[in-house]
């Protein structure tokens, strides 16, 4: 008999950042061993992090199990396409539904969490509010640790990129995905499994 573990999820609130911010540092240092050297992964904190304009457009989902951050991400209407909030060049330009995709963003599990329906359960929450708002597409940008989770829910590859902003050169892909015209309204609950 397997495991059973339920989660919930939210909209984060600005006073969810300490917490959020705790789980992105133990998510950067852990999960992107063996994929990335210590000189990629100090310079992944330099650009990766939360953006708190998705906060306050309410597009960030945390994802709790028992109180717990299990994991959080969200997707913007807006045109910058990863980074925090010390990170330079972001754009907070709308995007137009009608021709321009959706982004996904800071996507982030908590590593006692890993391979139980987290990053699924906060793909399948974007995905239906960035439909509900009328976009047809969903981009990102994946770290190599983040690629397999992607792959699996249907994103594809469409460039590599090197982002050197933080010193050492850190490997991302930018991945698209039709949204499923199908796709469910927003759940609250999710019962995980093994991905």
């Amino acid at each position: 008999m397997g495991w059973r573990v339920v989660f919930d999820s939210r909209r984060a609130g600005i006073e969810d950042v300490p917490k959020l911010a705790a789980v992105m540092n133990a998510a950067i240092g852990e999960l992107q061993r063996g994929f990335l050297t210590e000189a990629q992964i100090a310079s992944s904190r330099a650009i990766m992090g939360l953006d708190t304009q998705l906060i306050h457009d309410g597009t960030y989902f945390v994802v709790e199990s028992d109180g717990q951050v299990a994991g959080c991400g969200g997707w913007s209407r807006r045109a910058t396409m990863y980074g925090g909030d010390a990170t330079s060049g972001r754009d907070a330009r709308l995007l137009d539904p009608a021709v321009d995709a959706a982004r996904v963003r800071a996507m982030y599990t908590n590593p006692a969490f890993t391979r139980r329906g987290v990053g699924r359960l906060i793909l399948s929450l974007c995905e239906s509010a960035a439909a509900s708002e009328g976009f047809t597409r969903l981009e990102l940008m994946a770290t190599l640790a983040g690629l397999p989770l992607y792959e699996a829910y249907g994103f594809e590859p469409v460039e590599q990129v090197r982002d050197t902003r933080g010193g050492a050169p850190v490997p991302l892909v930018k991945m698209v995905k039709a949204i499923d015209s199908g796709v469910p309204r927003q759940r609250v609950a999710h019962e995980g499994g093994p991905a």
